[in-house]
């Protein structure tokens, strides 16, 4: 593939913020409205969105959720009752206080999360252990009154899912809380192409009002870590707060265990800033809106619009998202704008492959070509491509990953590991959140997740000196 820098867009070497923004952009995914953080999903970033949403809600009913919806408003006075959940969220919240001309009595929120809305959903219909589990899911979106908002990565307003459990035993809510990240992560491997560190968040970073969080944490090719979804343990805490109860077995009234988990939009930033390159968006064949472009070359020779026609049938027939171009743009405009969509593969065909019965076939993600044979093979090579791309854009973000993962045991080999190879430096840490917060003033980074690495015995915290009693994943983030 040729590496000139595409005119549209801005190197991603030179300044890899601009350039993000500019393949949001000039790749259609979306478009900025009139008030800060709330983008427009135009119709080809929409489309994957419902890729990834299409999957996961499979997965999702696979494993015996069920999707529900909830109300947009929460009443302040609800949002109150969990302490820790609303003193997290307070500083985001968008009240509404007015209602047509009115003061409304209560004020209410804008959802930032549901978790709320689904205890007094749930205290109210569980009343027996016949009654559970309740695995509950809702596709919505979410306000959070963002300072600094990015598209896709940090907005006022996300379009997400957030699912919703209730159990008669914290076993069984330890094992849907894994189970989801489990589904999360093999999502975005078998889907999307990234490979994610996976663990436990520390006590600091957890979500407001969980017991335990889980994450799943991709790696960025200008070598920064992307939160890109959590599974949450609840425990009894939101039970006690809303008294949510059950009779057991005994006929003796219990409180229900809760989960919480989710993943967002922010998925399509992780694909843009994964597989991306200075030429635009690359898409992994799996989630890609269009999977072949044809693009008939000469198109106004007598046949070449026809044949192309007829590729296009075959291939959708096979099950393949296929379109074509046949628009009055010269062949060159249209490989260009291939590109920049990122579209997996662009088939050619012209006056000359007609002849000898065959096309031509680019990979978008290596720029490779090579030729195949017009006849009813075309379908399952074309698919046999499709996969290798998938499986070689896999590999290249693990090695990344491989290549951007540093163990260190001292402070100094923590600061030069951070600040020449970045990504993940997995450092020995004691515990402290004081020794968190200030490896994080010094240096900017978080603590991403603790790694499943127990600490040598002779091993100390890479700030404070004292015995340490974990291993964990700093980098710096989005």
């Amino acid at each position: 593939m040729s590496q000139k820098k595409n005119d549209a867009i801005c190197s991603m070497d030179e300044n890899f913020a601009q350039w993000y923004t500019d393949v949001c952009k000039k790749a259609e995914l979306m478009d900025y409205s009139s008030i800060k953080g709330f983008i427009i999903y135009r119709p080809y970033g929409y489309a994957i969105w419902e890729n990834i949403q299409n999957e996961l809600d499979h997965k999702f009913k696979e494993t015996g959720h069920e999707n529900v919806y909830m109300p947009l408003l929460i009443p302040s006075g609800l949002l109150q009752k969990e302490a820790d959940h609303v003193e997290g969220f307070a500083p985001e919240c968008a009240v509404v206080t007015k209602g047509g001309l009115e003061e409304l009595e209560e004020s209410c929120v804008i959802r930032p999360t549901s978790e709320t809305l689904f205890c007094e959903h749930y205290s109210k219909i569980v009343k027996s252990y016949r009654d559970l589990p309740k695995k509950y899911n809702q596709w919505c979106s979410v306000v959070r009154w963002e300072k600094t908002t990015r598209p896709f990565l940090r907005g006022s307003e996300f379009l997400w899912q957030e699912g919703h459990t209730i159990h008669a035993t914290e076993l069984e809510a330890r094992e849907e809380t894994l189970q989801m990240l489990n589904i999360y992560r093999e999502t975005c491997k078998n889907l999307l192409a990234i490979p994610m560190v996976t663990g436990l968040k520390t006590e600091k970073e957890k979500f407001a009002g969980a017991e335990e969080t889980y994450t799943i944490e991709a790696l960025m090719h200008d070598g920064k870590a992307l939160q890109s979804g959590t599974s949450h343990y609840f425990g009894q805490g939101f039970a006690k707060a809303f008294d949510m109860k059950f009779l057991n077995p005994s006929n003796q009234l219990e409180y229900v265990y809760q989960t919480s988990w989710g993943v967002s939009t922010r998925l399509i930033g992780a694909i843009i800033m994964v597989h991306g390159d200075n030429n635009g968006l690359i898409l992994p064949p799996r989630v890609a809106p269009i999977q072949v472009m044809i693009i008939p070359v000469r198109s106004q020779v007598e046949g070449v619009l026809e044949k192309s026609r007829e590729v296009e049938m075959q291939l959708r027939k096979a099950g393949i998202r296929v379109s074509l171009d046949d628009s009055d743009k010269t062949p060159g405009w249209k490989f260009s704008e291939a590109e920049m969509k990122g579209i997996p593969l662009r088939l050619e065909i012209g006056p000359k492959d007609i002849e000898h019965n065959s096309c031509v076939l680019a990979k978008r993600n290596d720029g490779t070509k090579l030729t195949l044979t017009l006849d009813e093979s075309l379908s399952t090579n074309v698919q046999e491509q499709l996969d290798k791309i998938h499986e070689e854009m896999y590999e290249r973000a693990k090695e990344h990953l491989k290549k951007h993962t540093t163990r260190v045991h001292s402070k100094d080999e923590f600061v030069d590991a951070l600040e020449n190879v970045g990504g993940f430096v997995q450092a020995p840490w004691c515990g402290d959140e004081a020794c968190e917060q200030k490896i994080k003033e010094e240096t900017t980074a978080t603590t991403r997740c603790i790694t499943e690495e127990q600490p040598g015995a002779e091993e100390t915290c890479i700030c404070c000196n004292k015995k340490a009693k974990h291993v964990v994943n700093f980098a710096k983030a989005y």
